[in-house]
Parts: structure tokens; sequence; C-alpha cells
């Protein structure tokens, strides 16, 4: 492989924003693996965020990208999945798998898509210091004839649409809006995009924690919501708290620890059949094949309210933000019911979207 930008290449990235900015690029935020993509020909490799390699996960997208990409390119986008609809993050993450018989199964039964957003290099010609509105125009001129399950991400100057999109989209599985600097050069590991993303709040059990990695205090919050049978189900985490407040939450919930926890919600989180019929913390990781063991169950009694973006299925996507203590809820009352529901939006519509190049 000969290119002017070379892999390892780790993508330009965003940071958060309450509001959508004026005056910038928007596209919709996808909920995905993002990628970087080198063709060369014959060859491609497709490199992940940090820079590792993802294209044994994905032979599909190889075929794909092969016969719709520039024969000398390097294209920063998202691979998806898509089911009933929607982004689906779980499949997405079950490839990452060690059998490649097991790849190749789920490449056929549930195969994966590539949505292009920014354009690095083209031919000889290297674009990290093009202008951010150059590059849009040679990515839709180098993908107008692409077919899936290869797409161009939609993107508009306008930021009425950008709002309408905020609020349509989610029911695809998409999580917010991106604002891109029109003359933004492309700068790799480095935020200079913005991102806007969904928050809702939610009153959780507090069933757990586990500890920081730097020592006996608490690194994370394990959160419970009850579901209509009312089994309490692990929906994730909530962190982000200070070092001091940290080690002030050892001793604030130590009266509610369970030893041994034998009769907790999730006592059978060791057991690996036991998280096919229940959310569990504890499971197998699809990342590293490893438990982790490293949870302290609490009794089941207090209540939290975080904030948290959007579910996946039963579970929050990303850890979720706490809030507040909740004297005033009863554990009973943490259930699936108080969650709001994006309206439903077909991701074809989503994707077809960017045909017209936005």
């Amino acid at each position: 492989m000969d290119l002017p930008v070379m892999p390892p290449v780790k993508p330009m990235l965003a940071k958060s924003v309450k509001d959508i900015p004026p005056g910038m690029q928007y596209e919709a935020k996808w909920d995905g693996f993002r990628a970087i993509v080198h063709r060369d020909g014959d060859e491609v490799v497709i490199g992940s965020r940090t820079g590792k390699p993802l294209t044994r996960y994905f032979p599909e997208l190889v075929t794909a990208l092969a016969a719709n990409l520039p024969p000398r390119c390097v294209v920063d986008g998202e691979i998806v999945i898509v089911h009933d609809g929607r982004l689906d993050f779980d499949r997405l993450t079950e490839r990452i798998h060690p059998a490649d018989s097991r790849v190749r199964m789920l490449a056929e039964r549930t195969p994966a898509s590539f949505v292009a957003f920014d354009l690095l290099a083209l031919g000889d010609t290297a674009l990290l210091d093009t202008p951010l509105t150059e590059r849009r125009t040679l990515l839709e001129e180098a993908l107008a004839n692409a077919r899936p399950p290869v797409h161009l991400a939609p993107a508009t100057l306008d930021p009425e649409l950008a709002r309408r999109w905020f609020d349509q989209y989610e029911g695809a599985g998409l999580d917010g809006v991106i604002a891109k600097p029109l003359h933004l050069r492309y700068r790799p590991d480095t935020r200079l995009m913005y991102k806007i993303k969904h928050e809702r709040t939610a009153d959780v059990v507090v069933a757990g924690y586990r500890f920081h990695k730097s020592g006996p205090i608490v690194g994370s919050l394990l959160l419970g919501l009850y579901d209509d049978e009312g089994v309490l189900q692990h929906v994730g985490v909530c962190a982000a708290f200070s070092m001091k407040r940290r080690a002030e939450l050892v001793e604030e919930l130590e009266p509610l620890r369970m030893e041994p926890a034998d009769e907790h919600p999730w006592a059978a989180w060791a057991d690996e059949s036991a998280h096919e019929s229940s959310r569990l913390p504890g499971a197998v990781s699809r990342w590293t094949g490893k438990k982790d063991l490293s949870w302290l169950a609490l009794r089941p009694e207090r209540v939290a309210e975080v904030a948290y973006d959007h579910m996946e299925g039963t579970r929050f996507r990303h850890t979720a933000q706490f809030r507040r203590w909740r004297p005033d809820r009863t554990p009973a009352s943490c259930t699936y019911a108080q969650l709001e529901e994006p309206v439903g939006y077909d991701l074809a519509e989503v994707l077809s979207a960017g045909a017209g190049g936005g």
C-alpha cells in the first residue's frame, strides 16, 4: 500500500456542546464503529478509532469498499448494522470475535454498512490541510455512484434542518448531530468538531459499584430498573465523579453492602447462562473475553436520578451521569415505564438523504 496518508490514522474528534452552533456544516451523529478506510487498488485496510485494524471483522465491507470507493483514497466514516430500520450497536459488537468462522457467519446473517463523511486523501493528494467544504465536494463526487452498503452521510448548511434531524433521526437509532466548522482542516485525534447529543433523566436503583482502577474507591455505580415482571435488570453505570467524591461514596454506601450477596437480585451474575434471561453485571466482554469480577453488591434501596442520552434495547447506550439522590422515590417505582421513547424513524430515509449530496 502506497498512499499519501498511510495507516494507522486516528480520526478527528468532537467536543460536547449543549446547542447547535450557527454557521457550520451539520451531519447526523452515527452510533457505530468509527473507521478510517485506506484503499489502494485491491488492498483495503479498515482502521478503528484507536488505529488498530478492524478489517478481519468485516469481510463483507472489504468487498463492498473495493467496489464503491475510488481506486486510491482514504475515507473517514462509520461502520453500522441496521436491524428493523434502526441502528443496532449490540449486533455490531458481536463481530469482535476471535473465531473467523463466526465472523463470516455473522457477516452473512447481519451484514454491516459503511457511512462515509470525510475524505483524507484522493489519488496522490493528501487532503488533511484542505478546508472541509472542499473535502465534502470531493467526497460527494467520489461517491456519486456508490451503492449500498456504502453510503454518503447526509450533510446540510441549514441549522433549522439540523434541528429537525436532531429530533427525527433519534427514532432511527442515531444519537445527535455533529457540527463542523466550514474551513476546518482535518486534524487526527483532536477535538475540533462539535457534538450535540440528546439528554434525558431517569430514576434508577443503585444496586452495586465497581472499584476505580486507582484503588478502593468507587469507580462507577451499577444501575437497575424493574421490568414488567418485577425483575431488577442491570441497565448500565454512572461515573464521572471527582476523586474526593469517589472516596466519600465508599463510606456513604457502606451500610448497604451485602456480604454474602446470595439474596441480591443479581446474585446469579457469575453463572454465564443466567445472562441469557436477564441483564446482569459482569457479562463476558466481547472485546476481551474476560469477566469483570470487581463489583460489590448493595442492597437495592437507594434511588438516584441520572442523565442519559438514549437506550440500546433495555440498557443505557453510554455511561449515564449522576445528577442527585432521590430519597423521595422508592426503588419499586424505578421502572422502564418512565423512559421516554423516541418516535420511530426508518433509517433508510436517513441514508437516502445523503444520496443527493446534502
